[in-house]
């Protein structure tokens, strides 16, 4: 190669050197070192959507989890109806009983009857229906069956029957009555009597305990049974024996919610046993009060009963005195002509003591005020009076103020008749 031929090809070499500063100039060469530039760049459309859709898997995933015990099940179809061969329902029995409450009516019932009071009125000789109540069949002795009832439902009869719980009728004999216990006894052939009632204890009762009363409502319904608790054990009710329109006994008897009305007086108090508890006697009627029955203890009326059956009559006690409460008169009367400290508010005055008397006989006076009886305080005569009858054992201790001084007196209690009790 000769000198000109090198000087060519040297020019042709820078010629082409330059034109490649040239394009490296405009467009940057490629062969730079490359710089790391942070830029942002924008998800594909699959990464985006990619954690949504394993989301809303596990979601299905977990929902059928939970729903597949409760859509795993067949389709519920109701079958055809069973029907008899005259085309009505099948019935079926129940497997729900009371036994102690259904006992206790099947075994007392029959011992509960409807008692029916005829009197003459009128001008008429016929005797017709006056009213309508209940009784127990209580004892049954050789021929005689008796029956305790109230003595209102059979005040003023001409004639009593009674039915029994069959339906079978029988004409019944008045053995005696007590208005001031309300209780009376009626005695009927046996033959005809389909059972006798267990008696049981009333002093065995207790607040809340369930109770069912037995008996003839309204007269016209037979053999009904309803059922409560007893509310108390012991109620003091203010009744009016003479029918004077004012109280003269503090009866004591059983508090009951059980239904009692007119036509359930003499019927059957029982408790679960199917034992007989109390005489149902009365209920306390007005548009404000429900529920409010009440019913003489057996325990009270069981020696009653067996002196009406035996004697026709119940002994009551009597002091042998007239009496007016310290309440009837002005303070001014009391401190001035009876003596009577001011601190002695309550109590009953003596007005006249009969000859030979109870009271007579313990020094007992006109003008002496009854304060007390077996130290049970007396705000009143009917106190007093109740008290006496309840007591047992033939005397009282009687506590009284004369002449302003306080002083007790044992006295020995007599019957109304006058003979001791």
């Amino acid at each position: 190669m000769d000198r000109h031929d090198q000087s060519n090809e040297h020019d042709q070499l820078h010629e082409s050197e330059q034109q490649k500063d040239w394009l490296d100039t405009e467009l940057g060469s490629s062969n730079r070192e490359e710089t790391m530039v942070r830029t942002e760049t924008k998800p594909s459309f699959v990464s985006r959507m990619f954690p949504g859709l394993v989301g809303g898997v596990i979601g299905a995933l977990l929902t059928g989890a939970i729903a597949y015990p409760f859509i795993d099940q067949p389709a519920t179809s109701v079958s055809d109806t069973n029907v008899t061969s005259q085309g009505t329902p099948v019935q079926t029995s129940s497997n729900v009983s009371d036994s102690s409450v259904t006992n206790a009516v099947a075994t007392a019932q029959p011992a509960v009857v409807t008692v029916n009071n005829f009197a003459q009125t009128g001008f008429s000789s016929e005797a017709v229906e006056a009213g309508v109540g209940s009784g127990v069949i209580y004892k049954k002795e050789g021929d005689s069956a008796y029956i305790a009832t109230n003595h209102h439902v059979v005040n003023g009869a001409d004639k009593l029957t009674v039915t029994f719980n069959d339906g079978t009728t029988a004409e019944a004999t008045l053995m005696g009555s007590d208005a001031t216990y309300d209780l009376a006894v009626l005695k009927v052939d046996a033959d005809k009597v389909p059972a006798v009632i267990s008696i049981g204890k009333s002093s065995e009762l207790k607040p809340g305990q369930t109770v069912i009363a037995i008996g003839n409502p309204l007269g016209q319904f037979e053999n009904s049974v309803t059922r409560g608790v007893v509310s108390s054990t012991s109620r003091l009710v203010p009744v009016d024996t003479d029918e004077n329109g004012q109280a003269d006994f503090n009866a004591e008897v059983i508090q009951t919610d059980a239904a009692i009305n007119p036509g359930n007086s003499g019927g059957a108090l029982i408790n679960e046993e199917g034992q007989l508890v109390g005489i149902n006697s009365m209920k306390i009627a007005t548009a404000e009060v429900e529920g409010v029955g009440f019913s003489i203890p057996v325990d009270i009326a069981l020696p009653l009963i067996n002196q009406i059956e035996q004697t026709g009559e119940v002994n009551h006690p009597s002091l042998g005195v007239s009496l007016r409460d310290v309440s009837e008169f002005p303070p001014g009367y009391l401190t001035e002509q009876i003596n009577l400290p001011e601190s002695v508010t309550a109590g009953t005055i003596i007005v006249e003591v009969q000859q030979n008397s109870s009271a007579a006989k313990a020094g007992l006076e006109a003008r002496d005020v009854i304060v007390k009886i077996n130290d049970k305080d007396v705000s009143s005569f009917i106190d007093l009076r109740s008290e006496l009858i309840r007591d047992t054992d033939g005397t009282v201790d009687i506590e009284y103020v004369r002449d302003g001084k306080t002083e007790t007196v044992q006295v020995e209690i007599q019957n109304a008749n006058g003979s001791a009790l």
